[in-house]
């Protein structure tokens, strides 16, 4: 079932085509992977899905609900939530206290917060740094403690805009077990990410985007093998050549 209907989205800056007719869907309980190379329009498409940026023509729908340009703050009643590449936290704030302000925002009282905010800090290994300002942690560490504020209450749709960039691979495994864990009790991700390990592992369906257009949408591994696609990142295979893959092999 599709949970986000995303139809015919353009988003123009001056005479530059940032996206042109975007569409596809997310559908209810899967990891989506949007990939595509620099400057292929990713970004801008979760701003105009997260409400950051108004298109400039198309719309998104949620279930029957049009939400096409709704601000954030409107979107985020409605369980749409976005995580930033660069990471949005209160950095003269301890990590705990991140999260227990994310979850009295969201509506929850100070006691359920708190018990969230622990159960959370445990579940992403930051007990040793709880009582830190969150200026003072690491970038994974910070990027460990936006996802905590975004999952203290859980949201319909998570957005995470390449979540794994410059982490620890040990941080980066706690990340992916995280969406592991709340995919598994039902929760939906739009991911993007240049890491194609972790899309590979993590999603089943990828879109693949280049200069502002959907190029491939499907199956991931039918995806990373279209030619479009392996051109879009790997330059233009000439006749009689065997395009390389991007399929990632144990």
């Amino acid at each position: 079932m599709s949970l986000l209907a995303i139809e015919g989205l353009f988003r123009h800056f001056g005479g530059v085509a940032a996206v042109e007719d975007v569409s596809f869907d997310l559908r209810a309980g899967e990891i989506l992977g949007l990939i595509g190379p620099n400057g292929s329009g990713k970004t801008t498409v979760l701003n105009m899905l997260s409400g950051f940026l108004a298109p400039h023509a198309g719309r998104v729908r949620m279930g029957t609900q049009d939400i096409t340009g709704l601000p954030p703050d409107q979107l985020a009643q409605r369980g749409v939530l976005r995580m930033f590449q660069m990471t949005r936290v209160f950095s003269r704030m301890t990590a705990f206290d991140n999260l227990l302000t994310a979850g009295m925002a969201r509506g929850l009282t100070e006691a359920e917060s708190g018990r969230r905010a622990q159960s959370l800090i445990e579940e992403l290994t930051l007990g040793p740094v709880q009582y830190l300002d969150a200026g003072q942690l690491s970038g994974g560490q910070r990027k460990l403690l936006e996802f905590g504020m975004c999952f203290i209450e859980p949201p319909l749709v998570a957005m995470l805009d390449e979540p794994f960039a410059a982490v620890h691979p040990v941080m980066r495994e706690v990340m992916a077990n995280f969406i592991r864990s709340r995919h598994a009790r039902g929760a939906t991700f739009l991911l993007v990410s240049h890491d194609m390990p972790i899309i590979v592992d993590l999603c089943e369906r990828a879109v693949c985007m280049n200069a502002g257009r959907v190029i491939a949408a499907g199956d991931i591994h039918a995806v990373l093998k279209n030619h479009q696609v392996i051109e879009a990142y790997l330059g233009e295979t000439h006749a009689g050549e065997e395009p390389p893959s991007l399929e990632v092999r144990p």
